[in-house]
């Protein structure tokens, strides 16, 4: 059965430019966008502050230092995704389509997947990996598929998704529920035709 993190368990530690969290199953919120949706500037900056917040504050965090990061950054960096900034080549259907194919594939088989949204420039879900699967493999395989048979149907060289990807090891039952609930309302302000939401029932 998956698990919350547990602060006694050995933890996987993974560094390229940010920090990747993964407990043996436990639940993970992950989050990627496309290459173009955010001003390089505003990536350093905002990159710059979260770093100064987990001197502050080091992984993993309670619920009450989970929701105070979510006010400064979450938010923060959503409200700019939100603008729609880039090409959003999420709101056309037939890449849609692949995306949500390429989450959904390896379900069962490498993870178990409960939940998603692909929204015009940036996808967020939840999942837990199966043993012995490792999560940058699965966000790997995830994004290179998706990219390359995008690229095919847009007629396009080049990145499609940011290099990196932002994730949180959720720690509790009201982590896990907040998550679902934020990725079911996160498309609600949309038309329906510019975003996939998923959830397992």
């Amino acid at each position: 059965m998956p698990e919350f993190f547990h602060p006694d368990l050995p933890t996987d530690v993974k560094v390229h430019n940010l920090r990747h969290w993964q407990q043996g199953d436990a639940w993970i919120f992950l989050t990627w966008r496309l290459a173009d949706s955010l001003p390089l500037t505003k990536i350093r900056e905002w990159q710059q502050q979260r770093e100064i917040f987990f001197k502050v504050y080091p992984e993993p965090w309670t619920d009450h230092v989970f929701k105070e990061y979510r006010k400064q950054f979450t938010d923060e960096i959503e409200e700019w995704l939100d603008r729609g900034i880039g090409e959003c080549h999420l709101t056309n259907p037939q890449v849609r389509e692949i995306v949500s194919s390429a989450l959904l594939y390896f379900d069962g088989e490498r993870y178990e997947l409960d939940c998603f949204v692909v929204m015009p420039n940036h996808v967020h879900l939840l999942l837990h990996p199966l043993e012995p699967h490792k999560l940058s493999d699965i966000v790997k395989t995830m994004k290179s598929f998706s990219a390359r048979e995008v690229n095919k149907i847009l007629v396009r060289e080049g990145s499609f998704w940011q290099r990196d990807y932002y994730d949180r090891l959720i720690r509790s039952a009201k982590q896990f529920s907040w998550v679902r609930n934020y990725i079911e309302r996160n498309p609600k302000k949309l038309p329906a035709h510019t975003f996939t939401l998923y959830m397992k029932p």
